[in-house]
């Protein structure tokens, strides 16, 4: 299990991952409102480390633009 530390951009005028100083910066387009860009994020943390959505979960920061992930590989 492999913990990542995320910044979260809602509402984005296009997607994306940056790397920074330790912590990814992830764009996404959906709002954060109804857990949507949560979801989003899910999603697109899974495609950047080549696993299912299943396998990454969100550990702190449900309500934060900042987060920190689990990712089972």
């Amino acid at each position: 299990m492999k913990h990542i530390r995320i910044k979260v951009k809602a509402e984005a005028a296009r997607e994306r991952i940056v790397a920074r100083k330790g912590v990814l910066e992830i764009f996404v387009k959906e709002p954060a409102q109804g857990n949507m860009a949560n979801r989003r994020v899910v999603q697109l943390v899974a495609k950047h480390m080549g696993t299912s959505p299943s396998c990454v979960k969100i550990v702190a920061g449900h309500h934060a633009p900042n987060k920190t992930l689990s990712v089972n590989e």
